[in-house]
């Protein structure tokens, strides 16, 4: 500031000199007109001059570009650089402020959570894809739309009615159809003026692991209760009627015999808590292939003479590639034993008798184990081949219940498989029999050559 002011006498000092210089070498008087009027004609030319330079500063701060800063000296370069500084300043600020609101968009667009911005008279402001998949809404087409009129269900329309909503609700999913069903939880929260937000989850899973396990509960005391009332019915008979010797024993052997259905079906259970609450089965533990195939084998003649009575019985046959004889299993002993087990007796049991089961191991091509059991029962019908494995779920449920089943098997074969990295595949056609087979990758067994 102080050299603007130098400069700016020293500029009137230059001028009155001029003009004294122009009184005296002129003989002109008075001489102290011309050095005033020098002074002032200085003056007005710095004041010109420097007028210009802030209109250019001005129009640089209107309209300019930093990039094209006016090249300037003295005060006004010093206001040029200054204003340049908080300029860009501004503009990092603005830049860094921006680049945040993307990062939150974007966070908000790949949530799995849907999220809805209205305002106070329930328009759509803003949302994400994953609340436009949910609800059916286009994020371009339906801003400042009216969010009732977009969702017309009943259930939404009574929950926005509600001034303060505390539980959330569940309606159907744009997507939702009866064979595929869409489940939507919704839940309304208010903010700033009148303003509100709804946030939005798929609860599909949820309401069918709910659905699945209300189906379990039922299922298992039905399962129970079922045994149950027939021994019950029994114990009465013997305590009220006057039976002979013989008719005791047929109906203490029925009671045992639903004693050991009730048995068995507890001890199923206990196997699926066990396997889908322990640990994931360490590869150091090991059995050997020839090991597990001699007990099932084993285990399928003797079931089949129980059967049958030792009256045409079931043609067994076990086969392994001469190339994996000396293989190993990488895993729990207890678990695999079970798995292949279950199919067996599964096979046993729902072939009729003189009919054929074959259990074989192979090779696959891409260097998985792979054992097949195929019988050569009556077939299962392909719109019940995805859920044998669901628990409780039954092709023929009296055939079912006759054979000895307690309908937990396949489901614990499949967990028995997801836990050692392999897979259970199931094949089979009315009339033609069945084929079942265990996957075991390649880092769960050994070849031992």
């Amino acid at each position: 500031m102080i050299s603007r002011f130098l400069s700016f006498f020293s500029l009137l000092a230059f001028g009155a000199a001029v003009g004294f210089s122009w009184a005296v070498m002129g003989d002109r008087q008075p001489t102290s007109l011309y050095l005033l009027s020098g002074a002032l004609l200085a003056g007005l030319a710095w004041a010109l001059v420097d007028a210009w330079r802030g209109y250019r500063v001005r129009s640089w701060l209107r309209h300019g570009d930093l990039g094209l800063v006016p090249h300037m000296s003295g005060w006004w370069g010093i206001v040029l650089d200054r204003a340049r500084k908080l300029l860009r300043e501004r503009e990092r600020t603005i830049a860094a402020s921006e680049q945040r609101l993307k990062d939150f968009l974007l966070a908000i667009q790949t949530s799995p959570n849907g999220v809805v911005m209205l305002d106070a008279q329930a328009q759509i402001e803003w949302c994400n894809k994953t609340a436009a998949t949910h609800l059916g809404i286009n994020p371009e087409r339906d801003v400042m739309q009216r969010v009732g009129n977009l969702l017309r269900d009943p259930i939404f329309t009574a929950y926005m009615a509600v001034d303060q909503p505390i539980e959330p609700v569940v309606i159907a999913g744009y997507k939702h159809r009866i064979e595929r069903p869409v489940r939507i939880s919704l839940q309304r929260h208010r903010y700033g003026e009148g303003k509100q937000l709804l946030l939005t989850r798929d609860v599909t899973l949820l309401e069918q692991a709910e659905a699945m396990r209300r189906d379990f509960v039922a299922n298992v005391s039905h399962e129970i209760r079922t045994p149950l009332t027939v021994m019950s019915g029994f114990v009465e008979t013997l305590q009220t009627l006057e039976l002979n010797e013989e008719e005791k024993k047929r109906y203490l052997g029925l009671m045992a015999v639903q004693a050991e259905r009730m048995q068995g079906l507890v001890e199923d259970l206990l196997t699926l808590s066990r396997l889908e609450g322990s640990p994931i089965p360490s590869v150091l533990n090991t059995l050997p292939l020839k090991q597990l195939i001699d007990s099932c084998e084993q285990e399928a003649i003797g079931l089949s003479n129980t059967i049958t009575h030792g009256v045409n019985p079931h043609v067994i046959q076990f086969k392994v590639d001469s190339s994996l004889t000396t293989a190993t299993l990488l895993g729990e002993s207890r678990e695999l034993q079970s798995a292949l087990s279950n199919l067996v007796s599964n096979a046993v049991r729902y072939t009729p008798a003189g009919g054929s089961i074959n259990v074989s191991v192979d090779q696959g091509v891409d260097g998985s184990l792979l054992i097949d059991v195929r019988d050569t029962g009556s077939g299962i019908a392909a719109e019940h081949l995805p859920r044998l494995t669901e628990r409780f779920y039954r092709v023929d449920r009296s055939r079912s219940r006759e054979s000895g089943g307690t309908g937990l098997g396949l489901a614990i074969v499949k967990h028995v498989m997801q836990r050692h990295g392999g897979s259970l595949s199931i094949t089979s056609e009315l009339g033609h029999g069945s084929c079942f087979r265990l996957i075991f990758p390649v880092n769960r067994w050994h070849a031992n050559h």
